[in-house]
């Protein structure tokens, strides 16, 4: 186990010391307030965030959230008033609830780097991942790495309705639900489809209470409509089916994953601007000394925990410790800053580190 005993104080050092290391890189140091309006987490997250943030609520503020991360509220700051390019650093404590793990700290400090820049995106996500990389030498670590924006780019390219491909891509960072989707609405989920329609128009027609719930009965129709329709559309084809599955399975090496990934663009164009951005990427990787040939590469990373990343991905972990959160991760978040900033946008990449951990695994070794 890491230590668990290692002083705050020499956390907030160790953590002061890598925010100089940012600022050194031409990082703007930033300051962000502990307690948030949740509204803003709200919309972003739905009401699923309550279950893993502390909530409180003001008088004259409203209801209130214990800071979760730093990245929403240094986008909201930049989109607010920020020049550009930018960049910027922060240390500080965040509140994780942690009921599924109670092993883990619910309270740790993170230092973080933020990069605002869209004159060359490839390179930009190359500067945040090797800066990460140097602070963490020595560490041990394993490094992983991925690209939500392929994904996104193959289901957005898919030969079927509007309907179903915004149901794939709100539901990417849910791969469960992500793969019964794909079940349902392939050839094998024909009788799948017509199943769900008759239950539900079943469920209705035999209901003897009067109309009691939630939704309206104008939703009600439009959700069964939906269904009809969905039930008479043709099915996605096991060729595309097997294309994505294709991409899913992806994990190797960056050299090999491109090598796959061009072979599958041959079938699936509508991948080959992301596969350009990936290959520009390594290659600014490459340049700033990073070891492309043995850097893990899998399509399916950062999935079920980097919810508002939408391309480049990374995480550092500890070797044969698969128990531990990682030491850092970070990724492009160009969606993000279009929502918060009302209409305008900028690309951005960034990531955060754990001090405490870095010196628990570096006092373990």
């Amino acid at each position: 186990m890491p230590r668990t005993d290692i002083p705050k104080a020499a956390v907030r050092a160790e953590a002061a010391r890598l925010k100089s290391g940012f600022e050194a890189k031409g990082a703007h140091p930033v300051e962000m307030d502990v307690l948030l309006p949740a509204e803003v987490l709200l919309d972003l997250y739905g009401e699923d965030i309550r279950a893993r943030a502390y909530m409180t609520s003001d008088p004259d503020r409203g209801e209130m959230m214990l800071r979760p991360d730093f990245t929403v509220p240094v986008v909201q700051a930049h989109m607010s008033d920020g020049a550009e390019p930018a960049r910027y650093t922060y240390a500080g404590e965040v509140f994780r609830k942690q009921e599924v793990m109670p092993e883990r700290a619910n309270e740790y400090i993170q230092v973080g780097y933020e990069v605002f820049d869209g004159a060359n995106p490839a390179d930009a996500d190359a500067e945040v991942f090797a800066a990460f990389s140097d602070a963490l030498a020595g560490y041990d670590l394993r490094a992983a790495t991925g690209d939500i924006g392929i994904l996104v780019a193959a289901v957005r390219g898919l030969k079927t309705t509007e309907r179903r491909r915004a149901a794939l891509l709100r539901h990417i960072w849910r791969p469960r639900r992500f793969r019964a989707l794909m079940t349902r609405f392939s050839e094998g989920g024909t009788d799948l489809r017509q199943q769900n329609l008759e239950r539900v128009t079943a469920n209705l027609a035999e209901a003897e209470a009067p109309f009691i719930g939630l939704r309206t009965q104008s939703e009600i129709d439009a959700r069964i409509l939906a269904l009809k329709e969905d039930a008479n559309e043709p099915s996605i084809s096991e060729t595309e089916i097997e294309l994505l599955d294709d991409i899913l399975s992806l994990k190797e090496t960056v050299p090999n994953v491109l090598s796959a990934l061009r072979d599958i663009v041959v079938d699936m164009p509508a991948i080959s601007e992301a596969v350009i951005r990936l290959s520009r990427r390594a290659d600014a990787m490459a340049a700033r000394g990073v070891d492309v040939e043995h850097l893990e590469f899998e399509a399916s990373y950062g999935r079920t925990s980097m919810e508002y990343y939408d391309g480049f991905v990374f995480g550092f972990y500890a070797e044969g410790r698969p128990d531990l959160p990682p030491v850092a991760t970070g990724g492009r978040y160009d969606a993000l800053t279009a929502v918060l900033g009302q209409g305008r946008s900028i690309p951005a990449v960034g990531g955060v580190m754990r001090p405490g951990l870095m010196l628990a695994l570096k006092g373990d070794a």
